[in-house]
């Protein structure tokens, strides 16, 4: 038997923040030999277990995960306070007060801290205490940390500082609608750095509710537009040469200022939506913000140093680049995981290994506490989990506008949910499934054109096979856009057909209820678990476009209705198709069956699914997710390639184990219930779970395979059975938890409860030997990578760790 062996494995926010605060600015076949085998299962059982035993495996190659993420941040939250005066504050220059203290709160909040934390108290005390703030970093910088914390608490002060920046904003001369240090005199010079985060506190006081004036925006936008290079990027004022820090700035400012002012698309003219006219956004704006990112992209992206300025201002560079990939939903930055490749940079090659620190390169980020705020920043912001992504189409396609629609959308679940979440764009010409999966959810709008490739369609059906969920709405597309879509999804699901949604459906309540007389026409089809895709024939998006923070005010009543219903049917999707789990943006994301196969499938463990009538396949993915739990766990030759077999399959007799799941009555034949009966007393082991903890599969289950064990009873593995044990090197089940729905009130969120427990685990046995493994509880939704409100069973994790153990003891009977 082969073993496998695996592989080893210009000056920013710190100038002048910062000066302005520090001065310094993994089949077995056994093949028709089972009859041989049952003589001797003494030898079966000394084969597999050396084979558990004699299994090598070396580290594998490093690669930046989230726990070490979590520890390296951990680490510096510690440094950071422990920097912190008696007073509340971090050390700053007098004429500057506020400034560092206001970004190390800010990135101690965005770090996991709860406002009510004594330290994060003791720094707003302090900040509240300050005179009014002089100077532009000072007024954006305490603006961000309030928004952050308390903003109901600090609104009048979050007003104050709005009045001042709006104020201070340059109204005349070629730097007309930028900022400088602070009060600026008529006709004043501005710098590219103090008006970004004036634009990004403006931006966050909206967020809360404190209306900025629309003149501010169109001033700023028109400023940034202006002031960009021929090359695209931007500097550190007009006339200097554009840097990586700076064109990151410009970026995100114009992003930020057009979005409250620019036509977006969606209008309301006369108390009347307008989702699909003639204009269909700013395209200049679109073409300046490609412009950009084109200039970073462009052979310059790199994040060992600022592009441009070398000698400084690295780590205000990486706080910068964290705002334009979550702005812009970019995953990459050309063809750079920006996120990743930082989180690796900082976490392994900069931070002080003993005392959790960083220091950046020149000026005021060379101080500890301010170079680790700013690192802070970026490792907790850019690892916000993906909520959903879109298609992008055009770099013009006004769908595809960062200031729009699904950041609106995730705006509004992050408030739902209290947790700090993001968005993707991706590409559907070049995007594998693997990229898909990275988000839970995909969205596709009627205005834009389908996958017409044969890749790409199978790349979507691979995407809903592992889990992922497909939310579309017929946008500007009308009737031909629904045909279109029925026809692919029809296509690529040809058993399973888009059905008008029941008003019954949890999808319709899984969050918050919707006034009924704005609840649209629903169209859904069931994959794996579940409900996969869910087609509107309403412009949902549109109206995500409109409900802009902070500036909704001006629409008549029955149209702001009308936005916070479809903002919440989206959250009812959206809390459906994730059940509020998001995965963390660092997790690798590996298709079921997608390893590379083994040279030889001798010596190679294959499972296959056995095929009843009952939802046999209802979750594709299921056994083969476990199957790489169970490699990775073992380290054994074990293939997850997806094998589906009939009970009357000769070459059934050549498994050691076979797997069976369902969630609807199902009844074999005679000639099934004999041949899985020749199975069974040739040796063979049948494992089984019903999908979501399905009665009817369960009763079915149960009857069926008492008539094919002859008169074998059922019998419930007490908690001390070896199976729940390592003792064939799986894990520990002593508890495990499992998820139950709770009742739930008209009017209420659908929730789960948590039970902590041993696991449950039906059995029959034959000639003194578990031939038969049932799970009554949910195994395989869990293991489709999709968490679901309505299922009960166990959390994936658990589920993982039970069916490795059931499969490795299965395997030794």
């Amino acid at each position: 038997m082969n073993l496998v062996v695996r592989e080893s494995v210009e000056i920013p926010i710190a100038v002048h923040l910062i000066c302005n605060d520090l001065g310094n600015q993994h089949s077995v076949t056994n093949t028709a030999r089972r009859q041989l085998l049952l003589m001797r299962k003494h030898l079966k059982y000394i084969g597999w277990a050396a084979l558990l035993l004699a299994s090598v495996a070396r580290v594998a190659s490093a690669d930046i995960t989230a726990d070490e993420v979590r520890e390296s941040i951990q680490k510096a939250r510690v440094y950071l306070i422990s920097q912190q005066q008696p007073r509340g504050d971090w050390a700053g220059v007098a004429h500057y007060k506020g400034g560092v203290t206001a970004l190390c709160a800010l990135a101690l909040l965005n770090s996991g801290d709860e406002p009510d934390a004594p330290h994060i108290q003791l720094a707003l005390k302090f900040l509240r205490k300050l005179d009014l703030p002089k100077t532009t970093y000072g007024a954006a910088l305490q603006t961000m940390a309030f928004c952050a914390a308390e903003p109901d608490k600090d609104r009048v002060l979050i007003r104050r500082n709005v009045g001042l920046l709006e104020t201070w904003q340059i109204s005349q001369g070629p730097h007309k609608g930028c900022w400088s240090y602070g009060r600026s005199t008529g006709a004043g010079s501005g710098d590219h750095s103090n008006a970004q985060f004036a634009i990004l506190a403006l931006h966050e006081a909206e967020r809360v509710g404190v209306r900025v004036k629309d003149q501010t925006w169109r001033l700023a936008r028109n400023y940034w537009m202006e002031v960009q290079a021929p090359d695209g990027g931007w500097g550190y004022r007009k006339e200097m040469a554009p840097s990586g820090s700076m064109t990151c700035a410009g970026i995100v400012s114009l992003i930020l200022s057009a979005g409250k002012v620019s036509d977006s698309g969606a209008q309301v003219v006369d108390g009347i939506v307008d989702c699909c006219g003639a204009n269909g956004g700013d395209d200049e704006v679109a073409e300046r913000l490609q412009r950009g990112q084109s200039w970073l992209g462009a052979g310059r992206f790199t994040l060992t140093h600022n592009p441009g300025n070398t000698r400084a201002w690295w780590l205000y560079y990486m706080y910068a680049v964290e705002r334009v990939g979550r702005m812009t939903g970019q995953r990459y930055i050309g063809s750079r995981d920006w996120y990743r490749e930082g989180a690796e940079l900082l976490v392994k090659q900069r931070q002080d290994t003993l005392r959790g620190f960083w220091t950046g390169v020149g000026g005021g980020e060379t101080d500890p506490s301010v170079g680790t705020a700013l690192a802070l920043l970026f490792l907790s912001k850019g690892q916000r989990p993906v909520l959903l992504a879109k298609l992008k189409q055009l770099p013009m396609d006004g769908a595809n506008r960062p200031e729009g629609d699904l950041a609106n959308m995730t705006r509004h679940i992050e408030r739902l949910w209290r947790r700090d979440m993001t968005w993707q764009v991706i590409d559907p010409n070049y995007a594998s499934a693997e990229d898909l999966l990275q988000s839970p959810v995909l969205f596709v709008s009627g205005q834009q054109s389908l996958p017409q490739t044969e890749e790409a369609k199978q790349n979507l059906r691979t995407y809903v096979n592992q889990g992922g969920f497909i939310l579309a709405e017929t946008g500007c597309g009308g009737a031909e856009f629904v045909e279109e879509f029925e026809h692919l999804m029809f296509e690529l699901f040809p058993d399973s057909p888009l059905r008008l949604l029941p008003q019954d459906h949890p999808i319709w309540y899984t969050e918050v209820s919707v006034d009924p007389q704005y609840m649209p026409r629903l169209l859904g089809m069931d994959a794996c678990c579940r409900t996969s895709v869910v087609l509107c024939e309403e412009n949902l998006s549109c109206y995500w476009t409109l409900a802009r923070s902070g500036r909704d005010q001006e629409y008549p009543p029955q149209v702001k209705a009308r936005i916070n219903a479809y903002l919440n049917v989206g959250a009812n999707i959206l809390a459906y198709a994730t059940g509020r789990e998001l995965r963390n943006k660092l997790d690798a994301t590996t298709l079921a069956g997608s390893a590379a196969p083994d040279e030889s499938p001798r010596g190679t463990l294959y499972v296959p699914k056995l095929q009843h009538n009952g939802g046999s396949d209802d979750a594709p993915a299921a056994v083969s997710n476990l199957l790489m739990m169970m490699k990775e766990r073992a380290k054994l030759r074990i293939s997850s390639e997806r094998r589906m077999l009939t009970a009357t399959d000769p070459s059934l007799v050549e498994y050691p184990l076979a797997y069976i799941h369902g969630r609807r009555k199902f009844r074999w034949s005679q000639a099934e219930r004999a041949a899985l009966e020749a199975y069974l007393a040739r040796g063979g082991v049948i494992v089984a779970d019903a999908i979501c903890a399905s009665d009817e599969f369960a009763t079915a289950f149960r009857q069926e395979m008492q008539a094919v064990a002859g008169g074998a009873t059922w019998q419930k593995l007490p908690p001390g059975h070896p199976i729940f044990s390592n003792a064939y090197h799986g894990y520990d089940l002593s508890t495990v938890t499992r998820r139950e729905p709770e009742q739930r009130a008209a009017g209420q969120p659908m929730t789960t409860r948590s039970i902590d427990a041993a696991p449950v685990l039906e059995v029959l046995e034959i000639e003194g030997r578990l031939a038969v493994i049932f799970s009554p509880f949910d195994i395989s939704c869990a293991m489709e990578n999709t968490p679901s409100l309505e299922c009960k069973g166990y959390i994936k994790e658990d589920a993982a760790k039970i069916g490795v153990n059931v499969l490795l003891y299965g395997l030794q009977q």
